[in-house]
């Protein structure tokens, strides 16, 4: 190493990279990223050279250097090997659709052999070759997953979906070729029994006592043709879901909502009718105006839009999705994934599909999911009736004699807000640009909370035109992590806001972060700047959390890395972000007219804190419905799952059941386009709220010991978010709070108390 230190400072120092050349061309993208790259880091904190800038290196600065000496006579597959761009930057500007299927079939064929060759080895198993080989295959595959999945939902194409439908058995029945291996089960078994004496280290005992229990719950422990119907049924899963997801792209595409003039549009934002406008003429609808779908049942333009038919028209076409025939109809899909899933959960001995899932989670039973959800939706309900009543009465007081409707109440309820708050949710607007937030928000709370840094780089390749990407700095200079930045909505996009990985951190591998945030803003068009509504300021906060949570972790497996955590736990520390976006000196940090450069006004500032609780019944109500929705279509019996056609009519008396029967409230999704419940939260739709109990908790932490404050940021890096999956989640919770969690805070904050 120190050689190899002294040949790179000569290259770096003499300005000439012939030897760096020279040095490329012999080692493999791996050598590069743990030797050469940070040497030429290294070298230069080391030395006393006047010439040298005191500044540390950029690992993007000497990118474009280290690329253009690595000769590739011909042609490959950009992921069959590492990148060679710094922290192993995926290659966007090489990798094409065609790459794809040949590098899963290479990856899984990889991984299959090197399952075979802990398998057949000779020695007696041990941690070592059993457990952290496992830790050590399908880097290929994983790499290529990673990339491939990402772009499906923030950038898809024909191709893409047809691939995914084409690789969703071939994957779910690559897993089963490995969980359901009968030598490589019996190896971790032995292993697994051994435990107490093997002198672990705790994290090491916890993978161990995770690999086993991945097994069990993944059929090893069933009989032979037991197994083979767990593969069928995988295999079904996987093709169902993925069709699920897809079609509900599609629906949102098929029903944007075209009107005729823009009149109809009026109190509409200015920029949205002109992006309204664009995005017609995209669609070749030149002289109307299309307003594309969200993923949720409430649409952003009933809050302002004074046509109260175009209101109902939008909402109704919003909550139709995926139920009202056609090619994109989820009923039936929704149905055999459903029956699936429960038929899975009984082979493996569980009553139903939740009670397999809540059994890993940190609420442990479906009782303690019922329970929580009972007991929050009772105070939640007098909530919203409440307001309903005051709604109704401002519809009078305006003059008409309507029943509220839901495509009134987000109208209603800014008019509400504007008469006993003198406060209009659009004068936020202004002051809430895009950069502004990102840079003097965001980024700004992390730099005072954690003391880390961001520099946009410009000479990494991205996947699409608007994406930014930044280097994130630690409190040393030296670089922590790489963060990607995708904040618009597109066609080619999925709905909602999410956060993924493209490299996990891991002592083992030597690797540091890549992670990316994805958001759903609309567009203004050429030239004009990015207004965000409250929420979605909300919003780049509580993704930026999970970032954070991804950048921070310093584990030694990746299988415990950043937000490798319980789906019940893993929304709580980006949901403790989300109170920086409010906190007085972060706001006045970033809350600055777009036009006139002046700060939000401090009675302004005070209105938008004195309405926190403001419409909580509702917003509680709708997600608590959609929570209920989720458990009860996974606490049912094969034989109790209803067939296609009875969907709907299961969600209606489920919410009648529940005690939910407003249908001025409708649940925040439907069966028929609930996303989350085809990702990792079937059965888990309950997280949000049961990791706000723990937030709510951590905000009066963080505001009784000083709010934003190093030694805080620190306090909550180094006892929560640096240990990902490593440590119990609730242990970790008790060691950053110093007790259990207590539910009077949430309680208080929605107004439920």
């Amino acid at each position: 190493m120190q050689i190899i230190h002294r040949l790179v400072y000569r290259t770096y120092t003499s300005g000439v990279f012939r030897l760096l050349r020279d040095l490329c061309r012999e080692m493999d993208s791996k050598l590069l990223n743990l030797i050469v790259i940070p040497a030429l880091v290294s070298i230069q904190s080391g030395c006393s050279e006047p010439e040298l800038s005191q500044k540390p290196i950029s690992l993007a600065e000497v990118n474009e250097a280290v690329v253009e000496f690595i000769s590739t006579p011909e042609e490959t597959n950009p992921f069959y090997e590492e990148s060679p761009l710094y922290l192993n930057y995926p290659r966007f500007d090489r990798i094409q659709d065609a790459h794809y299927l040949p590098a899963f079939e290479r990856g899984m064929e990889e991984e299959l052999e090197e399952i075979e060759a802990i398998v057949n080895q000779p020695d007696q198993p041990s941690f070592d070759n059993t457990i952290l080989a496992l830790e050590l295959t399908g880097q290929l595959l994983d790499r290529v997953a990673r990339v491939f999945y990402a772009i499906s939902s923030a950038h898809t194409n024909d191709e893409i979906r047809a691939l995914e439908q084409q690789l969703a058995p071939r994957l779910a029945g690559h897993e089963d070729n490995i969980l359901l291996n009968p030598d490589l089960f019996e190896r971790v078994g032995i292993i697994y029994e051994q435990r107490d004496d093997l002198a672990l280290e705790p994290e090491s005992m916890r993978l161990l006592e995770k690999y086993y229990t991945e097994f069990v719950r993944g059929g090893a422990a069933l009989s032979v043709p037991e197994q083979q119907h767990m593969k069928e049924l995988n295999a079904e899963i996987a093709s169902f879901e993925t069709l699920y997801s897809q079609n509900i792209l599609s629906e949102v595409n098929d029903l944007a909502v075209i009107v005729d003039t823009e009149e109809e549009l009026t109190g509409l934002d200015q920029a949205l009718i002109t992006a309204a406008r664009e995005e017609a003429a995209a669609r070749d609808l030149d002289g109307k105006y299309v307003l594309p779908l969200l993923n949720t049942s409430s649409q952003p333009a009933l809050a302002s839009l004074q046509n109260r038919a175009l209101r109902e028209i939008i909402h109704s076409i919003s909550l139709s999705r995926g139920s009202r025939g056609g090619d994109f109809d989820n009923t039936e899909v929704l149905s055999d994934v459903l029956r699936l899933r429960a038929e899975r959960a009984q082979l493996l001995g569980y009553d139903n599909h939740a009670h397999f899932i809540l059994e890993d989670r940190t609420a442990q039973t479906v009782a303690a999911v019922n329970n929580r959800l009972a007991e929050l939706t009772t105070p939640a309900l007098a909530n919203v009736n409440r307001e309903a009543v005051d709604l109704q009465q401002m519809i009078y007081d305006d003059g008409q004699d309507f029943e509220l409707a839901s495509w009134d109440w987000d109208f209603y309820t800014d008019k509400l807000r504007l008469a006993r708050y003198d406060f209009d949710a659009k004068e936020l607007r202004p002051y809430f640009e895009l950069n502004n937030v990102l840079l003097k928000g965001v980024f700004f709370a992390a730099e005072q909370l954690y003391g880390i840094t961001f520099k946009e780089q410009i000479s990494l390749p991205v996947y699409q035109e608007d994406v930014r990407v930044f280097e994130v700095y630690d409190t040393t200079g030296t670089t922590l992590a790489i963060f990607i930045a995708d904040f618009y909505a597109r066609p080619t996009k999925r709905g909602g806001a999410w956060m993924n990985s493209y490299v996990s951190q891991s002592n083992l591998l030597n690797t540091r972060p890549i992670v990316a945030n994805h958001l759903n803003i609309t567009k203004p068009s050429e030239g004009e700047v990015t207004l965000l509504t409250f929420d979605e300021v909300t919003t780049m906060f509580h993704e930026f959390g999970h970032a954070l949570h991804g950048m921070f972790s310093a584990v030694e497996y990746p299988y415990f890395s950043g937000t490798s955590v319980p789906r019940d736990f893993v929304e709580y520390p980006s949901q403790v972000n989300e109170m920086w976006a409010i906190w007085p000196e972060v706001l006045a940090n970033y809350a600055i007219h777009h036009e006139t450069g002046q700060s939000m006004p401090q009675e302004l500032l005070e209105k938008v804190l004195s309405t926190q609780t403001f419409n909580q019944g509702f917003e509680t109500t709708e997600y608590l419905a959609a929570s209920i929705l989720d458990q009860a279509l996974h606490q049912l019996t094969p034989e109790e799952i209803p067939v296609g056609d009875e969907i709907m009519e299961f969600e209606r008396s489920t919410f009648e059941g529940a005690g939910i029967v407003l249908d001025s409230v409708p649940p925040r999704y439907r069966s028929t386009y609930f996303s989350h419940i085809m990702g990792g939260y079937h059965a888990g739709y309950y997280s949000y709220i049961w990791s706000e109990v723990l937030d709510a908790d951590s905000v009066d932490w963080f505001k009784e010991n000083g709010g934003l404050t190093r030694e805080n940021g620190d306090h909550f890096r180094q006892t929560l978010l640096s240990r990902g999956g490593a440590d119990d989640a609730m242990t970790l919770f008790r060691k950053f709070r110093g007790r259990d969690p207590n539910i009077t805070p949430l309680l208080e904050r929605r107004g439920l108390n």
